[in-house]
């Protein structure tokens, strides 16, 4: 195992120290570690690529830890009343959505290239954005706006995933 994929493992462990600082009011704490699992998560991909250690192992372990990390984060926030739950269960249903979507797609086609798109790439920004500024700032000046705004692009987001994934199934191979 390579230096990349263990800075991931790292970060899949802080998940579970994230959501205990939560549930017992630490909240400084929580933040501390997100902004850590986010710096890991740019230093894992830097040296993948800097010392080509690029591994199937990593492809799969580095979107797992990011998805588990936002999703707990969001689940956990709407348990302690940070975010509206309706946003959890949105954040949840697009990534179940496009998880489903590759599943069909490698069941018919036998042959997945995963690229995130742009709008994929803005709206996890702003999901990471969203969770960052509801634990520095609570229910401060601001939150309201990052929740719609990332409400929105998830929604745009799905709608995006899905209908890339009809018009490929509707190539012919």
């Amino acid at each position: 195992m390579n230096i990349p994929n263990l800075i991931t493992l790292l970060r899949i462990l802080l998940v579970p120290a994230f959501v205990i600082l939560l549930l017992r009011g630490y909240r400084e704490g929580a933040l501390a570690l997100f902004i850590a699992a986010g710096v890991s998560d740019g230093l894992d991909g830097f040296l993948a690529r800097s010392l080509k250690q690029q591994t199937t192992l990593g492809a799969v372990l580095d979107p797992l830890a990011d998805k588990l990390l936002l999703s707990t984060s969001y689940v956990t926030l709407a348990i302690i009343s940070y975010l509206p739950d309706w946003l959890a269960v949105l954040v949840i249903s697009r990534d179940v959505l496009i998880t489903l979507g590759v599943v069909i797609i490698f069941i018919f086609r036998s042959q997945v290239e995963i690229r995130p798109t742009l709008i994929s790439k803005a709206t996890t920004c702003l999901q990471i954005a969203t969770v960052a500024l509801a634990l520095y700032n609570g229910e401060g000046v601001g939150l309201k706006y990052f929740i719609y705004l990332t409400a929105a692009a998830t929604i745009c987001s799905g709608l995006h995933y899905v209908y890339k994934g009809i018009r490929l199934l509707s190539e012919e191979n």
